[in-house]
Parts: C-alpha cells; sequence; structure tokens
C-alpha cells in the first residue's frame, strides 16, 4: 500500500487527523512517528514524507515527494533522490517571525536591554534617548512571505518609508513604498535607519551585507536578520558595533549554528542575540499553518497537478 510517512511531533492530534483523514481516503496508509528512529524505519517504503530530516529522505528508497515543514532547504540538498520533489513550507512563518522582528526593533529602539539592566539594580533612571518606528526609513531585504508580513506590520507604525529589495524589483501587493532591485540595494542602505534581512540561503544572497554595504549604513542605523547567517558578514557587524559605528543589531541566525559559547558576540555592545526562534515551531498557528500548506499541496499530488511550493533545488527556494 502506498505510504505518507509524517515525523513532526509539533503536530497535535486534530491536524494529525486532518492529515490521517486526507490521506486514507485517497487511499494512503499514514503513518506518524514522534521519535526520529522510529521514522527511519518506516522510511524505505514511504513514497510522500512531510518531515525535516534529511537521513529520511536519504534512506527512503521509493520518495516521490519530500515535503519539509522549514522555509529553508539547505540541510536537504543532495539528498533529494532523483525524480522526487522537494517542497517547503514557506508561507507558514511570516507572522510569528514578524512579530519577532517587531518585537526586537522596538527593544533597541526603546533601549529595553539598558533598562533592564537598570531596574535589575532597583535602580530608577529615567530619560534614556529613544527612536521610533514612527517616521523611520524601514529598508526590508528579502520581500517573500516574511518580508510582506513584516511591511503589513510596520507599515502601522506611519514610518517615513518602507523599502523593498528582492531580485526583479516588484512591489508585491503594493506593500512598499519603493521596491528595487538588488542592485538598488546599495543606494538604499545611505538612507536606512532600520535595516530587516529576511533572505534564503543562495548563491546570490551569501555575502551579500558585507562590511562595506555595513559601512554604508548611517551611524544611527539598527540591523535585524531573521533569515539567514550567511547573508550577513558577522565579523564585519561586530567590528562596526564595538566602534559604535553602528547604533545596534538583532541577530536571530548565523554563521554557525549553534554560536559557540566563546564566540566575542556573546560581549559585543548594542547586539541583541535570540537563538533562531524567531521561525520555529512553538507558535500554534505555525503548526496548523504547515499542516494546511502541506493538505493543499497533497490534494494536488493526489490530482497529479505540479506542486505549489515545489523548491528549485538550483536555486535554493
Amino acid at each position: 500500500m502506498r505510504k505518507l510517512l509524517v515525523f513532526l511531533p509539533e503536530l497535535k492530534e486534530a491536524l494529525r487527523e486532518k492529515i490521517r483523514s486526507a490521506a486514507e481516503g485517497a487511499g494512503l496508509a499514514c503513518v506518524f512517528c514522534d521519535a526520529e528512529e522510529d521514522a527511519l524505519r518506516e522510511a524505505a517504503e514511504a513514497e510522500i514524507i512531510l518531515g525535516q530530516s534529511r537521513e529520511l529522505a536519504l534512506r527512503a528508497r521509493a520518495l516521490r515527494w519530500f515535503c519539509t515543514p522549514s522555509a529553508g532547504v539547505n540541510h536537504l540538498q543532495g539528498a533529494i533522490p532523483d525524480g522526487a520533489v522537494l517542497t517547503n513550507s514557506s508561507g507558514a512563518y511570516g507572522v510569528t517571525i514578524a512579530e519577532h522582528t517587531v518585537m526586537v526593533s522596538l527593544e533597541m529602539m526603546r533601549r529595553q536591554a539598558e533598562y533592564n539592566a537598570i531596574v535589575s539594580r532597583r535602580a530608577w533612571a529615567r530619560g534614556l534617548p529613544v527612536t521610533s518606528l514612527h517616521g523611520a526609513r524601514i529598508t526590508l531585504v528579502g520581500t517573500g512571505d516574511i518580508g510582506r508580513e513584516c511591511a503589513l506590520r510596520l507599515r502601522a507604525f506611519r514610518p517615513r518609508s518602507l523599502t523593498g529589495i528582492n531580485r526583479s524589483g516588484a512591489n508585491p501587493d503594493g506593500l512598499f513604498d519603493e521596491a528595487l532591485p538588488v542592485t538598488g540595494l546599495d543606494g538604499a542602505l545611505p538612507r536606512t535607519d532600520l535595516l530587516i534581512l529576511s533572505l534564503p540561503e543562495t548563491p546570490e544572497t551569501i555575502g551579500l551585507l558585507n562590511r562595506s554595504r555595513l559601512e554604508a549604513l548611517p551611524e544611527s542605523a539598527i540591523l535585524v536578520n531573521v533569515g539567514r547567517g550567511s547573508a550577513l558578514d558577522q565579523k564585519a557587524l561586530e567590528s562596526l558595533l564595538r566602534a559604535g559605528r553602528l547604533r545596534g543589531a538583532a541577530l536571530d541566525v548565523f554563521e554557525k549554528e549553534p554560536l559557540d559559547p566563546e564566540d566575542s558576540l556573546w560581549t559585543c555592545p548594542n547586539l541583541l542575540i535570540t537563538p533562531h526562534v524567531a521561525g520555529n515551531m512553538t507558535l500554534p498557528y505555525t503548526v496548523e499553518r504547515i499542516t494546511e500548506l502541506f493538505l493543499e499541496d497533497l490534494e494536488r499530488y493526489l490530482r497529479g497537478l505540479p506542486l505549489r511550493r515545489q523548491v528549485d533545488l538550483h536555486r535554493g527556494y
């Protein structure tokens, strides 16, 4: 019997039942595993897999479709067999990552870390100068699901401008005051107060924010990276922060993860570090959306139609 294997422990029973009902109604045996060793035992004969483990893809001799619950697919490069399709869950993480982005931007602009330090000493000090999203010049590098969800929320703060940067210069849903191709990035950086990176890792994005581009930002600028650590020259950013050359940065992603306990970034001033939590599956809505996206493509798969979220393995998204 054709088999669908699901290795996604975050799924609650109600979501499992939705997947089970759709699969069994189409004649697919549906197997759920919460431990990787169990999933690996079931992988060999699976036609469809919903899961994140690279090893599952390598073990699946009958694989025709692998759906990862993540947006990024770098961990699956070289693991998908010829003739099989890879899809991702891009579109599930925009809400949670956009909320994280707004949170850390406001934390830095309103100097929350310094006020936390003040009240931890039971002191009562006020009057630290702050800045605002209101009237800010905001540049978003990456205008996919994350960039669009960020723009929707940031618009409510009435920024001076929202500039979107992407491959083509398209303006999705008209959300941006200005949309530029990547060739316009150098011109946008000097007029940016808040720079938000939400890029996938591709050959074109690796090292995109190099030292010279970081130096093009105003000294009062704040940078937030919620995409991939490879897009940013981490050492150059640290050097500029330590020299007071930038107002601050918030990093949720890094060149190497987890960040080494001895890494000098831990002590870098005006740097807010979070351990890659902006887009994980701790928000129930995210898991619900992953399920919805998978079921949409499952229906198309069963009808022999192209899958909406198929990844171009050469482009990386």
